[in-house]
This record gives structure tokens, C-alpha cells and sequence, in this order.
């Protein structure tokens, strides 16, 4: 059953339509021309196709659009100069090194313009060594890519416009999935026998890939909801469902306490199985909610929480009768009543016949906006940017690249070389080492995979239905797993190069060995050429992440002292912690993979990953207390607290260079002098004592 969930999961994820689009897109045009014999003319526009789709990123439709319609234009301009200068090697070289250089530095303006660039240095490489020397042959040659490129264009936009949720349907399932993950292994740390510290690095993966959707749906949603003004049911449908799933997602982190001493302390009970239990019946329910959300079903639940919960709340009542304050285990209860209350609100929404919506919420707020200001480029020609130390490295490979192909008797379709290079380079070591990986094994699998087939098959018919699954296979993975994504891509041009006419083994052989030779260019290029080691930058993710971490626990001084505090102003200061926190977690993991020589201080830098989130965690666990409770008495020692808490933290952002940063004020409301002897207020203090010892252990890492 769940096998069965998994693949028809995936069969109706953006991944799987994003196959089929681009599939549709590119084959088309070939198969036309093929009939009206003209099949060199179908496969060039089919090549136009190809480029255009690099740029048809996830996002709203005028994104989309203006993304796809520069990129044709891009395209067409590279490929028309490639052209007119075939002739000249030294013209190409030069071409090579100005073009890699120019079209890398897009990468300031984000994933979707770094994509345009990506496919117009991409085509560039493709026409070189092409029989268009003459002037009309360059021209027309161009011409049939921008054809191509537009045909594309038109089809995607099409599509979006014929389902124009189905896209954001698909994400905000995708998204679902991710906290459902997140919930799991929250799940563990009530798990005695699990180990801590691993966890502790599981987590803060999930949070990173969990924060990435998040953003790119949020992007979709509200962009969108702008753009159309008035929302549709469907619409609002989906965004109070992401709005709801985001908030999960908070009281998840809010469900975090000292979960060492929690164990030390009620391990021998049966309340922390239970805990764990639950959770992770609640995590499915996410999971089963994800699922239908994809499939475009009526979502239909799959536990029922109130048994459980009473089991909770008795293993809970015993831990009372053996004389254990349980206060902690209570507050964790009610996170989790409230977390199943909100999945259980989410559900009640699919049974609504109407749907209110947020139309007083300013959205564009949590919206990220670009700025395309010619002054980014200018602010990273240095070579402290690592932007530019990526584009000087991409221009000069590809060239020594270019030298090599034309140097060494290594076949015909030396350009995949160049490809190769293209693709693996990345600004960072550790990523330009995955893919490097990724590519060798998914080329040499995919390349003995094709040619088994070609030698063992010979009917064109069922040549032609594997090329339709090896390019749907590629174009559907491109984006959720490269290797399999080159698995499927070898023996998909295997293939289509024995439909050219071409000997398939020296293809084989040839696709193989220009790899190899790409992939050690590329990897050692980024070992010794303006190399971007993580520790260059490990300072600025440090610094951003303790500014959000400031401003989020600024608003709960403000909860503290009185004044409610805006939830606008609250959900900005915790999305930009997501964020941060995102961005230090990949920067982290990234640095794991470098060299061992080249992993500055790596144990205070983990050290400093864990205690950040355990502080962004504990500031939300804060949070909900305040926003839960129907009163606390404050005494003057929890305001007294957290000022010193915000002064630290201050202080150390201060000490860390941060030009932009600017110290926060609150006013103190009048509250007790004596300190208040209540539960509610002993907890209140402890959670503020929490934070106050992990600022001052950030302190302490930050000074060494």
C-alpha cells in the first residue's frame, strides 16, 4: 500500500509533469520534420526547445514567461555570433573565455536568471564545430533555435494557463512531505534509544530542504495571489492550507525543549513512548495529507488522535502519581494537542463549501523580490566575491577545455567535454565534488545500459518507446536527482545518435572518456583555481542567522513586557530565522565535504549550527508559551533576563562587523518586583534561562 502511494506519488508530482512537458516540447518538432523528411531542420528546433526549458523554472507564470522569453532571446544572440565565427578558432577561444565569464556572473540574480545564463553557454558549446560557417547558414540556424525556443515558451505557458493551480498543488504537497519528515525525526528525540548527536544532523537537513520549499512556494502562492487580486476557492483553499502547514512547522520547532535531560528524567516511563508514538502518527497523517494533495483528491484521514491522546494524558497522570513533576511533559502535550488541531483544521477545509480569505494580510512581504540593478555585477567583480571567483573559474576551464578537444584525437563530439565541464563546476568544492560523482556513475551505468540495448534491440519500434522513457525519465529527475538523471540522459543520446546513424559503441566509448576528461578538469579546477572554500564565507551565514535570532527574540521581550506584538512584523522575523538558519545548515554541510586540511574550526562551527537551532527552537517554544497561556505572572527577573539575553546577543553581532545592524528597544511594562512563585512562572523563567545560557555559549564560540 505504501509502495503503492510512493509511485503514484511521483506519477502525479511536478516532477513527473515536468518530464512530460519538456518531452512533448522537444520531441514534437523533430517528429514532424521527420515525416516532411527535413529531420536536420526538426532536431535544431528541438535543440531551441531544449535550451528554453533549462530556464522554465518553478514560479509564478509572468516569471516564467519573462524567464523563458529572455533566455530564447540569450540563446539566439550566442548562437548566431557561435555561428558567424565557426570558422576562426581564435575567435571561438576568445568567445569561450568572454561568454563563460559574463553569462556565470548571472548567478547574482538568483536560480532562474543563473538558468539563462547556464543555457545560453550551453548552446554556445552545442554549435561550435557545427557546418554553419556561411553567413545564411549561421543565420538560419539560429533562426530554427529561436523558433524552438519560442515554441516551448508557448507550450508551457499554455499549460499553466489550461491548470493554473496544479503547479502550486504539487509544490505545496511537496512541502507537506518535507514537514512530515521534520516531524519524524522530531519524533525521535523521545526515543531513548536513538542516537542524539545524528539526529541533531538529520534535522538540520530536513529544516534545509523544508525552509527551500517553503520559500519557492511561498513565491508561487502570494506572487501569484497579487498578481490576480481576487482569489478563487482553489486559491484560497491552498494558501490557507500553506499558511497553517507553516505554522506546523513552527510549533514543531516550538515542541523543543532539553531533550537529554527529558530523557534522564522520564526515560524509564511510558510517557516519552508515547510521545514518540504519537508524533509519528501524526507525521503520517502529513504524509497521507501530502498524498492526496498531489494526487488532486479529497484528502481522507487516516488516524483518529483522540484515543491516543487520552493515552498520553494518563501516562503523563503516572509519571505525577511517582511523585515526578511533569509540567515540561504538559507543556510538550499541549503543542502536540494544538499541532493535531491544526492538522484536523486543515482537513475541515476540504469540506468547506466556502472559504474565507486573508485579503488584510500585506503577502509581498514574505515575498523575496530581485533586484536587477546592473550595480549587483559591479559589487561582485572582486575577487572576495565568490560569484566571480566561480565565473573566473568557469571561463578559463572551458577554455583550456575547448584547447584540449582541439589538441587530442578523441572523436568527433569532443564538445561534450566542455558540456561536461559546464555542468559539474559549481561555486562550491563540495558541490562541484557531488556532481562530479553523480555525473561519472549516472554516465558509465546509463552508457553500458545503452549499449546492452542497442546491441540486443533492433526493432525501431522499441527503440523508439525506450528513447520516450529514457527522456521523460531524464527530464523528470533532472531536478530531484542528477545521477539518475545522467543515467537516463546516456542512454537516451545513445539512442538517438543510432536514429542519426551513427556506430553506436564509439558513441558509447567516446561519451564515456570525454566525461572522464571533463570531470577531472573540472574537479581540479576547483581544488587549485580561485578556489571558494566555505570558511570564506562562514562568518557572514554566522552573523545572519544571529541578527534573525536577535529580532525573533525581540519580539518575545515585547510579548513580555505587554505589547502584543504584530504578527505580521512576528511571521517576518520567523520566516528570515528560517532562512538564515537554512542558509548556515547548506554552508555547514557543504564545508563537511572539503578537504580535511581545509575544514577551519569545524567543531565550534558545528557546535554553533546545533546551538543556533536549539535557540531558534527555544525562542519558539517561548513564543507559544506567551500566545498559549491565558496569563503569567511576569516579575521584574524574566524582563531582567531577557534584556541581558539581548544584550549579549547584541553585542556579539556588534563584535562580529555588522555595519546594517541596529539595536532594538522595548518598553518595560510595570510588573512585579518579587519574584512569582507559580509554575507557570517557574517554567517561564526556566525557558528564559535556557536561552540566556545559549547566547552565552554563543558568546564564547563566536570570541574564539
Amino acid at each position: 500500500m505504501k509502495q503503492s502511494r510512493e509511485i503514484k506519488t511521483f506519477f502525479f508530482s511536478q516532477y513527473f509533469s515536468d518530464g512530460l512537458r519538456i518531452t512533448f516540447g522537444v520531441l514534437l518538432p523533430s517528429l514532424i520534420f521527420y515525416h516532411l523528411d527535413l529531420l536536420s531542420i526538426g532536431l535544431t528546433i528541438s535543440l531551441g526547445a531544449v535550451c528554453t526549458s533549462i530556464a522554465d523554472n518553478q514560479g509564478p507564470i509572468n516569471h516564467k514567461r519573462n524567464g523563458m522569453l529572455f533566455c530564447t532571446l540569450f540563446v539566439f544572440m550566442t548562437v548566431l555570433l557561435t555561428g558567424l565565427i565557426n570558422n576562426y578558432p581564435i575567435l571561438i577561444g576568445v568567445e569561450i573565455l568572454i561568454l563563460s565569464f559574463f553569462y556565470s556572473m548571472f548567478s547574482v540574480y538568483g536560480n532562474r536568471v543563473s538558468s539563462i545564463g547556464t543555457a545560453a553557454l550551453l548552446i554556445m558549446i552545442l554549435t561550435i564545430d557545427k557546418d554553419v560557417i556561411s553567413y545564411n547558414g549561421a543565420i538560419g540556424h539560429a533562426l530554427f533555435i529561436l523558433t524552438g525556443g519560442i515554441w516551448y515558451m508557448l507550450l508551457s505557458i499554455s499549460l499553466s494557463q489550461i491548470w493554473p493551480y496544479r503547479l502550486t498543488q504539487q509544490a505545496l504537497g511537496e512541502c507537506i512531505r518535507d514537514v512530515s519528515v521534520y516531524v519524524k525525526l522530531k519524533a525521535e528525540f523521545y526515543n531513548t534509544e536513538s542516537d542524539f548527536d545524528q539526529n541533531y544532523k538529520l534535522l538540520i537537513s530536513q529544516q534545509v530542504l523544508s525552509h527551500e520549499h517553503q520559500d519557492s512556494l511561498r513565491e508561487l502562492l502570494f506572487k501569484k495571489r497579487l498578481m490576480v487580486k481576487e482569489s478563487t476557492q482553489e486559491g484560497r483553499l491552498l494558501i490557507l492550507v500553506f499558511v497553517d502547514i507553516v505554522d506546523l512547522f513552527e510549533q514543531t520547532m516550538a515542541t523543543h525543549y532539553d531533550y537529554q535531560v527529558i530523557r534522564n528524567t522520564f526515560g524509564k516511563t511510558e510517557a516519552l513512548k508515547e510521545f514518540n508514538k504519537i508524533i509519528i502518527n501524526l507525521a503520517e497523517e502529513l504524509q497521507n495529507l501530502s498524498y492526496y494533495i498531489i494526487s488532486n483528491e479529497k484528502p481522507i484521514k487516516l488516524h483518529d488522535f483522540k484515543p491516543q491522546l487520552e493515552n498520553l494524558k494518563s501516562s503523563i497522570d503516572q509519571v505525577e502519581d511517582l511523585g515526578i513533576n511533569s509540567l515540561v511533559l504538559k507543556k510538550i502535550l499541549i503543542n502536540v494537542r494544538n499541532m493535531i488541531s491544526r492538522v484536523e483544521k486543515i482537513y475541515s477545509y476540504f469540506n468547506q463549501k466556502q472559504l474565507s480569505g486573508q485579503n488584510d494580510v500585506d503577502y509581498s512581504k514574505f515575498v523575496s523580490h530581485e533586484d536587477f540593478d546592473f550595480q549587483k555585477i559591479k559589487e561582485n567583480l572582486s575577487p572576495k566575491s565568490s560569484i566571480f571567483r566561480h565565473s573566473v573559474r568557469v571561463s578559463l576551464m572551458l577554455l583550456v577545455g575547448f584547447l584540449v578537444s582541439k589538441l587530442l584525437p578523441i572523436g568527433h563530439h569532443s564538445y561534450w567535454i566542455l558540456l561536461t565541464i559546464l555542468v559539474i563546476l559549481k561555486p562550491a568544492y563540495s558541490l562541484t565534488r557531488q556532481r562530479n560523482v553523480e555525473r561519472l556513475v549516472g554516465t558509465f551505468i546509463g552508457g553500458i545500459a545503452g549499449a546492452l540495448i542497442l546491441i540486443y534491440v533492433k526493432d525501431q519500434s522499441v527503440l523508439f518507446v525506450f528513447l520516450l522513457i529514457f527522456m521523460v525519465g531524464t527530464y523528470s529527475s533532472q531536478r530531484l536527482n542528477y545521477t539518475v538523471s545522467v543515467l537516463f540522459m546516456t542512454p537516451y543520446i545513445l539512442i538517438l545518435f543510432s536514429f542519426l546513424g551513427a556506430n553506436n559503441l564509439n558513441i558509447a566509448k567516446e561519451r564515456m572518456v570525454d566525461t572522464l576528461i571533463g570531470s577531472i578538469i573540472a574537479f581540479f579546477s576547483s581544488y587549485v583555481v580561485l578556489p571558494n572554500w566555505e570558511y570564506f564565507q562562514f562568518k557572514n551565514f554566522m552573523r545572519e542567522v544571529l541578527i534573525a535570532n536577535y529580532h525573533y527574540l525581540h519580539n518575545v521581550a515585547e510579548e513580555l513586557s505587554g505589547k502584543k506584538s504584530d504578527v505580521i512584523s512576528y511571521k517576518l522575523a520567523r520566516k528570515n530565522v528560517y532562512v538564515s538558519s537554512a542558509n548556515l545548515g547548506s554552508a555547514f554541510q557543504r564545508m563537511l565535504t572539503e578537504p580535511k586540511s581545509k575544514q577551519q574550526n569545524i567543531k565550534e562551527y558545528h557546535k554553533f549550527v546545533v546551538i543556533n537551532h536549539m535557540l531558534s527552537s527555544y525562542i519558539a517554544t517561548l513564543m507559544t508559551t506567551l500566545q498559549q497561556a491565558n496569563s503569567i505572572d511576569i516579575d521584574f527577573n524574566h524582563i531582567k533576563l531577557i534584556r541581558k539575553s539581548l544584550y549579549i546577543l547584541s553585542d556579539v553581532i556588534k563584535k562580529m562587523n555588522s555595519p546594517n545592524f541596529n539595536e532594538l528597544e522595548f518598553a518595560i511594562a510595570d510588573v512585579k518586583k518579587e519574584m512569582s512563585q507559580s509554575n507557570e512562572a517557574s517554567l517561564l523563567y526556566e525557558q528564559l534561562e535556557l536561552i540566556h545560557k545559549l547566547i552565552l555559549d554563543i558568546q564564547k564560540l563566536s570570541q574564539n
